[in-house]
């Protein structure tokens, strides 16, 4: 009896620090439907096809690179928007069976950017490759210049847009649920001491 609050302790720190590694998982995302060309105003949209059943998150990445959190549908086909809104005037979500379904109900300039859904799974989080979406590039004639002489875009990107999601998805994994888990393990090291120190002093007792 003298190793239970050790083993309780063991026990806390295996659920508070779950495995790195799994088995590796990627959800698939593309247009529901065919689509050649976008346009403005146009209705929009995007499935996710899922394996698992536990539910789903949207995640736009505008043409700057920066993440955008658009939805989180449930396995019970309960939406939660930005805001902690149960509803969008931009965007609708959609869960048939288990394909989650993200439509942008009149696509404008603001929309273009790639899309991801995120999946998380026994608190280890997959999330696809990119669906891009963006409208026709309309091209205008340009000044001309002295032959021999090109001129840099200085507005290209060199930045790789894969490994720049990667890290900033990475980084929305801490924030929603490393963290909270941090917290747990916390309370439950709290939990752990105040019951040792009990043990302790009963054991203490009995012995005199």
């Amino acid at each position: 009896m003298h190793s239970s609050p050790a083993l309780l302790l063991l026990l806390a720190l295996g659920l508070c620090c779950p495995g790195i590694h799994g088995q590796q998982y990627e959800p698939k995302v593309r247009f529901y439907n065919s689509i050649t060309q976008l346009q403005v105003g146009q209705r929009l949209e995007l499935q996710c096809q899922s394996d698992n059943d536990t539910g789903v998150f949207w995640v736009h990445q505008d043409k700057s690179g920066t993440l955008h959190f658009i939805v989180f549908i449930s396995s019970l086909s309960r939406t939660t928007f930005e805001g902690n809104q149960r509803s969008s005037t931009r965007f609708k979500a959609i869960k048939t069976s288990r394909v989650y379904r993200l439509v942008v109900r009149s696509f404008t300039p603001q929309d273009e950017g790639n899309y991801f859904c995120l999946i998380n799974i026994n608190r280890m989080l997959y999330f696809s490759h990119g669906q891009p979406a963006f409208l026709p590039v309309t091209t205008t004639a340009g000044p001309t210049t002295q032959s021999g002489i090109t001129k840099k875009d200085p507005c290209s990107k060199t930045t790789d847009p894969e490994r720049r999601m990667q890290e900033e998805l990475e980084s929305f994994c801490h924030i929603f649920i490393w963290v909270p888990f941090t917290g747990i393990c916390l309370l439950l090291l709290q939990l752990l001491a105040i019951t040792i120190l009990l043990y302790q002093r009963r054991t203490h007792h009995n012995s005199l």
